[in-house]
């Protein structure tokens, strides 16, 4: 039997400063709803979602900055984020949320940039990531009016890896993976891990431009990259010589280029499906995000994209059995590579 997976990537529109919490909960509810309408079983939100993308201030421009974060452990019994969580479960849906984390380990505070994966059949949190490749400074430009990229100065690099998952429930009839020394199954067949629930793993915007993220991901045999961003459509300080040239319209084009570069590419590469997705607009009146939430397949063909700069839910269908010819391509020439002796 095909294996056949329906998801859904909810962009956003702009969060503010001063966007009241409860807007932006009804917000997500609301996307939560019209994925459950078009059949979808997972959701994937954009990084930052529950706030305006605040790494771009400088820490004394948000004197009130703890608001911005959550604590990573109530996610689910808060108030400010529990009603996600609730509705989610309400309608049976899995979701991949990207919210700013705050946590003490060691007795000291820490903060990250972390999304967290929610399963509706076990009713908890399957998996959390923390975003490892920062982008931009440590410190601000001098220019009051230039636009800041100050992530390394609010968090820190993830310290979680990348760790594939699977995802319960999700699939009738997955083969059980639980097998004996003899490799057999407890249902008395052969194991097949491209039967199995599906294999998931979550990267953080500036994550997809680099190799090593989509590899990790690809040698543990993911078949679904999920990943949330926000992607600053003009920052001509951060950008170097020749963007500082470009029109806001040609600096957008070229954001939009690149990120649909790099996920085709690497889904192509790494044979598995992506879904990513975007906060978009302008938030806080100066600050402009691309839109380009999408879904590609493993031949690297967009099988959906976000049409506008606002709230928006994109759907499509998987058979997750498309990630086995380039996948068993992959394995034959690893272990081509190990066999051989020069």
């Amino acid at each position: 039997m095909a294996r056949i997976l329906r998801v859904a990537a909810a962009q956003l529109g702009p969060n503010h400063l001063d966007t009241p919490r409860e807007d932006i909960l009804d917000r997500i509810i609301k996307l939560l709803q019209a994925a459950f309408q078009k059949g979808a079983q997972l959701v994937v939100f954009p990084e930052t979602a529950l706030t305006t993308f605040f790494p771009r201030y400088r820490l004394e421009d948000v004197p009130q900055s703890d608001q911005y974060f959550e604590d990573g452990s109530t996610l689910l019994t808060s108030a400010r984020t529990r009603p996600i969580f609730d509705e989610a479960a309400r309608l049976g849906l899995d979701v991949c949320l990207g919210f700013a984390e705050k946590s003490t380990e060691g007795g000291q505070r820490r903060q990250h940039n972390s999304c967290v994966y929610y399963s509706a059949r076990r009713g908890d949190i399957l998996a959390k990531y923390r975003k490892i490749h920062l982008p931009g400074t440590l410190q601000p430009f001098e220019d009051a009016d230039a636009i800041n990229q100050l992530e390394k100065l609010w968090f820190s690099p993830g310290d979680l890896g990348f760790t594939a998952f699977r995802a319960p429930g999700l699939i009738p009839n997955t083969t059980k993976l639980s097998v004996g020394g003899d490799g057999v199954n407890n249902n008395g067949n052969a194991r097949d891990d491209s039967r199995g629930d599906p294999i998931m793993g979550m990267m953080i915007c500036n994550d997809r431009r680099w190799a090593e993220s989509w590899r990790c991901y690809g040698l543990q045999g993911a078949e679904v990259i999920l990943c949330g961003y926000n992607t600053t459509a003009w920052a001509p300080d951060l950008c170097g010589k020749v963007e500082m040239q470009q029109t806001y319209e040609e600096s957008e084009e070229e954001s939009m280029f690149q990120h649909r570069l790099v996920m085709t590419a690497n889904s192509y590469m790494n044979s598995c499906f992506s879904i990513s997705a975007a906060k978009s607009g302008v938030e806080d009146g100066k600050y402009g995000l691309i839109r380009g939430s999408m879904i590609v397949s493993p031949d690297g063909y967009v099988l959906a994209e976000a049409k506008t700069k606002g709230d928006e839910v994109i759907f499509a269908e998987l058979d997750l059995d498309d990630c086995l010819p380039g996948k068993s391509m992959v394995s034959l020439l690893s272990q081509a590579m190990t066999d051989y002796s020069p």
